[in-house]
């Protein structure tokens, strides 16, 4: 599958980018900024062509999807243009600022005929397929209580995650790892509280806590910010033990991520297998071209996602 980035974001540079040189099922072509320089110091480091301008980038006949990892504000207008240009889309997380932004995407990718992918990555690292034989074994019995931190130290000054107006804020760059952990376990959530932690200089959320349910009353409890000593971890309480997995959503390739089983009487820490959950995200996306996938095949879990967001949000400001 041959990539091109629009943009030269630092999740690009220092993750995706690097992992696609890993994947044998990605061919990294381009790589486009709107500073000609960044473009031309990325596509050195990476070994591909620099485009000035993202429009010009989608004109190219060599390019079939794009990685766009471009601040939220942005995702809605180069979704589109992609999507018209004819090219598959993978989109960095959030791929939307709320439902309806959603929605207006996944129906976009179905009338082109092309997929539509949101980037979370941390959902192709296999330790949660392990986990997921650990609770069928029934390490836990059954799941009571499902919570998840995560929490990052405080951003240099100036960093596009303080602008609200690009679509800051901890809620969307690490709760939204938290709330997808829980609908991957858990599926079908409401929200039942929340509380955000809103910035009052830059207007963006720096912290905050959300607690949902399933229609059988399961609860998960999720917190995330960025003014924290760093957390990314998930756990499932059951009727029989707890469960918790640390290193969650950014294990590096080399990592082989601990979890914790603790039952009555007994404590285990297992050190679970390592894997590169960014190759292996743009391998499955590249192989869920080729296989020839409905356009809309994650369009269900794009769209729900983004409305557990946008609930969580609009709780917090009542």
């Amino acid at each position: 599958m041959r990539f091109g980035v629009l943009g030269c974001a630092s999740i690009a540079r220092r993750r995706m980018l690097p992992a696609m040189l890993r994947q044998p099922r990605v061919e990294l072509v381009a790589v486009a900024s709107r500073d000609a320089a960044k473009a031309e110091r990325m596509s050195a480091e990476f070994g591909c062509a620099a485009v000035h301008g993202y429009g010009r980038l989608l004109e190219r006949d060599d390019v079939e999807a794009v990685y766009l990892p471009l601040p939220p504000s942005l995702h809605g207008e180069w979704i589109e243009a992609a999507l018209r240009a004819g090219k598959h889309v993978l989109v960095e997380k959030p791929l939307a600022l709320d439902a309806a932004q959603a929605r207006a995407a996944v129906d976009a990718a179905v009338a082109a005929g092309r997929l539509l992918a949101e980037s979370f990555m941390f959902l192709y690292h296999g330790q949660h397929a392990q986990v997921d034989r650990l609770l069928a074994g029934g390490a836990v019995g059954e799941v009571r209580l499902f919570a998840s931190q995560f929490g990052i130290p405080p951003l240099p000054p100036g960093d596009i995650r303080y602008q609200a107006g690009l679509g800051g804020g901890a809620l969307l760059d690490v709760g939204v790892y938290t709330v997808r952990a829980a609908s991957r376990f858990l599926g079908e959530l409401e929200v039942v509280g929340s509380v955000l932690d809103v910035d009052p200089v830059s207007g963006v959320d720096l912290g905050g806590s959300a607690l949902l349910r399933t229609p059988g009353g399961v609860a998960a409890h999720l917190q995330f910010g960025f003014r924290h000593g760093y957390r990314s971890n998930y756990a499932l309480w059951g009727s029989r033990g707890h469960l918790q997995v640390e290193r969650a959503f950014t294990p590096p390739p080399e990592l082989r991520p601990l979890v914790r089983l603790e039952t009555q009487g007994r404590r285990e820490v297992r050190a679970l297998g390592a894997d590169d959950q960014f190759a292996n995200i743009a391998g499955a996306f590249a192989s869920a071209v080729r296989d020839g996938v409905p356009p809309d095949v994650f369009g269900a879990d794009i769209v729900r996602q983004a409305a557990l967001v946008e609930a969580i949000r609009a709780f917090a400001e009542k």
